[in-house]
């Protein structure tokens, strides 16, 4: 049995390697910092490494989860100039999860 294709946006890996990264938002990082902790993310655990990482953190705390990847998303968008990114939604009539960046 084959699983689900799963089609992330550059906003969203971004975003999973923020959030698999130390970088705390009571830190309130800059925009080099956040940009600096994805690429040491991206670096240390490879696309896999930190979206088992994001997948792990949801499985065991899925209230703390969502706030972080709230914040990865709005802190990417920021520092990469981009629109408020949101998490990505499945499609109604698919079983793909299509990554997003959208105005808020």
């Amino acid at each position: 049995m084959s699983s689900a294709p799963y089609h992330l946006s550059i906003c969203g890996a971004r975003a999973d390697a923020l959030f698999a990264s130390p970088l705390l938002r009571s830190y309130d990082p800059s925009a080099g910092q956040v940009r600096h902790a994805i690429a040491t993310a991206i670096g240390a655990y490879g696309a896999r490494g930190y979206a088992a990482r994001v997948a792990q953190a949801y499985g065991e705390h899925p209230d703390t989860a969502l706030t972080r990847m709230r914040w990865a998303l709005a802190a990417v968008a920021s520092a990469f100039g981009g629109a408020q990114a949101e998490p990505a939604r499945p499609a109604p009539d698919h079983h793909t999860v299509p990554g997003t960046c959208r105005a808020a």
